[in-house]
């Protein structure tokens, strides 16, 4: 048997070289395997007045979705369907399923799906129908989970009330969204996203008690951010 000489060895550790990658596949693309790298990411917020941005100077640039798009970069596309005063009850008095923005949530076909509902739902007119609040959640679920596009649903705690305004109420939120929504997580299979925790020690970035300012957004915008890309 021959010895391989010295540049026998330096072809075979090219070819190794050049054979390595095929069979490279880094976390980032096994995790988004499902979806063209060449196209970018749908993500589609759905809410309420503070996802859409009321109430925050120049809304267009300082939203949480405009500033969600801003920190995901380019390979994503974010659009915000969020309409004040939405309930996410359909026997709300402003139910998002009757609205515009709800069927142009369907047509974008996201990837990614950020639902952010339940903060008008504390009002005493719509709490009044809460026993309805987890089947309806459940039905928007599955109404997007349904896609073609089939995408990953969050959905939010509430942003905190600072207590109560306009009969939107703190306690509500806390005591029965909340818990409602951790059972809505479970047998929806969707994961939650915090917003009430981040702010709840910051009354100073919600003015008016229910609105979050663009600092706040930001803060709502950066939490999103970790937790649809695990950083």
């Amino acid at each position: 048997m021959s010895r391989n000489t010295p540049a026998t060895l330096l072809v075979l550790f090219a070819l190794l070289l050049l054979l390595a990658p095929l069979g490279c596949t880094t976390p980032e693309r096994a995790q988004q395997q499902d979806i063209d790298p060449s196209t970018p990411i749908k993500v589609a917020c759905i809410g309420d007045s503070i996802t859409y941005g009321a109430g925050i100077i120049d809304r267009g640039n300082n939203s949480y979705p405009t500033q969600l798009g801003r920190l995901l970069g380019e390979n994503y596309i974010v659009m915000n369907y969020g309409v004040n005063a939405a309930t996410l009850l359909k026997q709300g008095n402003k139910p998002y399923w009757n609205l515009n923005q709800f069927k142009a949530a369907q047509d974008f076909q996201p990837n990614i799906v950020v639902i952010k509902l339940g903060t008008n739902d504390t009002k005493p007119d719509n709490w009044k129908h809460k026993d309805q609040y987890k089947p309806d959640y459940l039905a928007m679920i599955k109404t997007f989970k349904d896609l073609d596009s089939k995408p990953t649903v969050y959905i939010c705690y509430p942003a905190p009330v600072f207590p109560e305004r306009w009969g939107i109420s703190d306690k509500t939120v806390r005591e029965e969204v909340i818990p409602l929504l951790d059972q809505i997580a479970k047998a929806g299979d969707v994961t939650i996203i915090d917003l009430y925790n981040p702010l709840k020690d910051k009354p100073d970035l919600v003015p008016d008690k229910v609105h979050p300012n663009a600092e706040g957004a930001t803060i709502i915008a950066q939490t999103v951010k970790q937790a649809i890309t695990k950083r």
